[in-house]
């Protein structure tokens, strides 16, 4: 508590690292004797900042008359319960001369374990609050420069150009490089929906093939069989962080004179033979998806190696326009940017990305060895050569999943069904060349929550009981 209180007289930077290191999140603000003044809310700073205050302003001169709910020391808990409600879950405790010696924070007793939250540990609140003073709040600034180039050198690659989320950055890619009508694209059947969409939007003919039963990436023999005069590009997914085989794939391209789009939305800094995903395609695309592992809320990426398709891909994103001509549009393009303020959440969470690994590959590690029957559930697989990252608990039950996934929502903890085959679905039947093997993996694929660092052994106790009660 220690690091949340501050002085009155204090400048908004001050709150805002006060509030940032705050175990809740707030700050507690003392006059100059030491007595206590009031609690200052992460809501607080953002109504200071939407008045355009700026960040040198010392609170006394602008925050006045601000009362605060207390409690005094030694009242007992059905006393300090009286004072919550809606607006007020954090009570200071103060002693006889009105000095913080504590405070009460009321959470309710029944919490909900999503499948996935975000990791906003960092200096995410520090940056965004930055871009939103340099007002440069819109698809210019300085952190979407630092971000591309960021975010392309841990990928490995020469150029990055973030987009407004993954699913454009996977259409832009296949307009940059020209696949449109009377091109066939080959994709996996085990995906989500985004991959074939994008496809389809560029007006391209869906290929959908099957995927391999060991690590459930697409089949590199099924992509030999679907292809025809018409097959221009392949788009391998990194499915559940789990890399593709991508010498197979970019061997086949070769020989074939195609394209190859990397689907990396669920695996940065996953890696084949050493080399990071992304690094391998001629273009490659990354979410950041709240739920991803690095997230800007939404957001997406295109990587490459190939200048040329850089500036296709940036003239594109930008309504077509021509970069040396403003307003001048030698093409039909598409408001596809991201924001400043998107791109300073990027940058906060990319410094942190190891320590996300580390977190996530760890909670993973402690469901395998809790849960270490495949009678109950069958984990995904780490091969030799591939360096796959936990994005969410993936395995595979025998029978019944979608009651699992009931009984667990009953217990508090959300689980979620693998993506349906795509083949399957009305939508791109029509497109389906094999999903024989996807097909199986769809139907028993169980993603479990990745962040329950929090009374992890309780959390994974639930489970296992849930899925022991399920081959009963």
């Amino acid at each position: 508590m220690k690091d949340s209180i501050i002085n009155i007289d204090s400048d908004l930077i001050g709150i805002i690292e006060a509030i940032n290191s705050a175990p809740a999140g707030i700050a507690f603000l003392i006059n100059s004797d030491g007595k206590f003044h009031s609690v200052f809310t992460d809501g607080d700073l953002r109504r200071m900042l939407l008045k355009e205050k700026k960040l040198s302003i010392k609170l006394s001169t602008e925050y006045h008359n601000k009362s605060s709910v207390v409690a005094k020391e030694g009242e007992d808990i059905l006393a300090l319960m009286n004072k919550i409600n809606k607006k007020v879950q954090i009570i200071p405790i103060v002693d006889s001369k009105h000095m913080l010696v504590d405070y009460f924070e009321y959470k309710h007793k029944t919490h909900f374990t999503p499948i996935s939250e975000p990791d906003l540990n960092g200096k995410e609140l520090e940056y965004l609050v930055d871009a939103f003073s340099s007002t440069w709040i819109s698809s210019r600034g300085a952190y979407i420069d630092r971000f591309e180039k960021d975010f392309s050198t841990y990928c490995s690659t020469n150029y990055g150009v973030s987009t407004s989320n993954g699913t454009v950055a996977i259409h832009l890619a296949l307009k940059a490089l020209g696949v449109g009508e009377g091109d066939e694209v080959i994709v996996p059947d085990l995906t989500f929906a985004a991959t074939i969409n994008a496809v389809l939007h560029a007006n391209a003919t869906p290929v959908i093939v099957d995927v391999k039963e060991d690590d459930w990436t697409i089949d590199c023999n099924e992509i030999k069989k679907a292809l025809t005069d018409k097959t221009k590009a392949i788009i391998p997914v990194h499915i559940y962080g789990q890399p593709c085989d991508m010498d197979q794939i970019m061997t086949l391209a070769k020989e074939h004179n195609l394209y190859v789009i990397e689907d990396c939305a669920e695996a940065h800094g996953a890696e084949f033979k050493g080399g990071k995903v992304g690094s391998f395609g001629d273009i490659s695309t990354f979410s950041f998806f709240a739920n991803k592992i690095i997230t800007t809320g939404e957001g997406g990426m295109c990587v490459t190696n190939n200048e040329k398709l850089n500036q296709k891909m940036r003239m594109l994103r930008d309504h077509g326009m021509n970069p040396k001509r403003k307003y001048w549009h030698d093409e039909l393009g598409y408001n596809y940017r991201m924001t400043n303020l998107q791109a300073a959440i990027g940058c906060a969470q990319l410094e942190r990305i190891t320590e996300i690994h580390e977190l996530n590959s760890t909670t993973e590690n402690s469901y395998r060895k809790t849960i270490n029957n495949k009678e109950l559930i069958k984990w995904q697989i780490n091969l030799e050569n591939k360096n796959k990252v936990t994005w969410l608990i993936c395995g595979l039950v025998p029978q019944n999943r979608d009651k699992i996934i009931e009984r667990l929502r009953k217990k508090g903890i959300d689980s979620r069904p693998f993506f349906y085959s795509l083949g399957d679905m009305p939508l791109y039947k029509p497109y389906l060349f094999s999903n024989k093997v996807s097909k199986k993996i769809s139907e028993r694929g169980l993603n479990l929550p990745v962040k329950i660092q929090d009374s992890i052994e309780d959390k994974l106790n639930i489970i296992k009981k849930t899925l022991s009660e399920n081959i009963h």
